[in-house]
């Protein structure tokens, strides 16, 4: 027969299935995989089924039901001071996910370069190389995840398409400040190209760190295309609801990839997502107070067990160091070894890295969990690694 798609074929099992095929195997608490263990707001679920009943239960518009591409719009201005138009300036995606793919889907083509930040969420990889990209990788240093201005501006060319860049970061939890977007953003306008920016954790930062999206920086505007998640926003990842902000011309483009990605998004969910972004500022306030508290909680009881953790300033996740407690084996056989042994599931940070030297001594926490469920993770381990210390004591 004859080959199939070799890329496809090639692909590994996402870490995050495997890991949390571990868990559940094994019984383990898992803090692998970035979702959380409660429902979200109960008014939005709540429209969300009310939606069900209201008899428009067919395809909705391509670019997205217009009371959710107003909200998106409105949200824009609110948070961001972004003025937007929603009839030509929103597409709403089946998820973040799908966004991410119809707006490489609009701009590349076989041949152009795309600059990507390491640490990187595992699908960006797979998505440029299938379409014909050429991943230029840099890649951020632990444990203040700088970056490094030399090692970017050099991965930018004569080719370069765009860059892909996510702030609030998945797994490192860097929020760049303006002074490193400004930097980017020079590059951009430099070389001529676009950046396609994966914002979803917006509202999830902490610490008095700020969100500020690359678009609301001079000259970005036109080249720039902005995706959020309702699922991140609102602990409704199962909805799969995600919007791409961009200028007329690039939404139509993004629009037309949709197209032949999923075409639409199920109704009753866009208008429960557009009830929920225009909720006050409170909310976003308290949801991001909620997690820098669970992020706290875990990160001190991972230190009393003798992790180094790294700072974290937005999203669900923290990233650790294992070295100080002496296990023997990398950063994968660390995950499997606490899965198994000590019931509790995490994810080895090289799988968030391409084709060359990732560090090898970093896990990746998720906090987005019960405070029980955290306090009984770090028990286990706490347990476990003071039961290895006690074994290795008597050897």
């Amino acid at each position: 027969m004859r080959t199939p798609n070799r890329l496809i074929a090639d692909s590994p099992t996402t870490i995050f299935t495997v890991m949390s095929a571990l868990a559940a195997r094994h019984g383990a608490i898992n803090l692998g995989q970035g979702f959380p263990d409660t429902e979200g707001p109960s008014d939005i679920v709540q429209a969300a089924a009310d939606a069900l009943l209201d008899g428009r239960n067919q395809y909705a518009p391509l670019t997205g039901l217009p009371e959710l591409r107003e909200a998106v719009a409105r949200s824009n201005w609110r948070f961001h001071g972004l003025a937007v138009d929603p009839e030509t300036e929103v597409v709403v995606t089946s998820g973040a996910t799908e966004a991410l793919a119809a707006c490489l889907t609009a701009l590349i083509e076989p041949g152009d370069e795309v600059v990507l930040i390491e640490p990187l969420y595992d699908c960006y990889l797979p998505m440029v190389r299938l379409l014909g990209g050429i991943p230029r990788l840099v890649q951020l240093h632990p444990p203040e995840w700088r970056l490094d201005r030399e090692a970017l501006a050099a991965a930018f060319g004569e080719r370069t398409k765009l860059i892909l860049l996510n702030s609030p970061m998945n797994p490192a939890g860097r929020v760049f400040d303006r002074d490193e977007l400004a930097f980017i953003a020079g590059l951009v306008e430099r070389h001529d190209c676009y950046a396609v920016c994966d914002e979803v954790y917006e509202h999830l930062i902490f610490g008095g760190a700020r969100h500020i999206p690359l678009m609301t920086l001079p000259g970005m505007r036109e080249r720039c295309l902005r995706i959020g998640s309702a699922g991140k926003s609102f602990s409704l990842t199962g909805w799969k609801v995600g919007y791409v902000t961009a200028t007329a011309a690039l939404a139509e483009l993004v629009a037309k990839a949709h197209q032949n990605l999923t075409f639409a998004t199920p109704p009753n969910l866009q208008r429960a997502v557009a009830f929920g972004l225009d909720k006050d500022p409170a909310y976003f306030k308290a949801l991001a107070s909620d997690l820098e508290a669970k992020r706290d909680l875990l990160s001190a009881g991972l230190r009393e067990i003798g992790f180094v953790v790294l700072p974290s300033h937005g999203s669900y996740f923290v990233v650790a160091d294992i070295r100080p407690l002496g296990f023997e084996g990398d950063d994968v056989a660390f995950c499997r070894h606490i899965a198994t042994e000590a019931g509790v599931a995490a994810i080895p940070v090289s799988a968030f890295y391409g084709d060359g030297a990732p560090p090898r001594h970093l896990v990746r926490f998720a906090f987005c969990k019960q405070v029980g469920v955290l306090r009984t993770a770090l028990e286990r381990l706490s347990a476990h690694f003071a039961g290895a210390r006690a074994a290795a004591t008597e050897d």
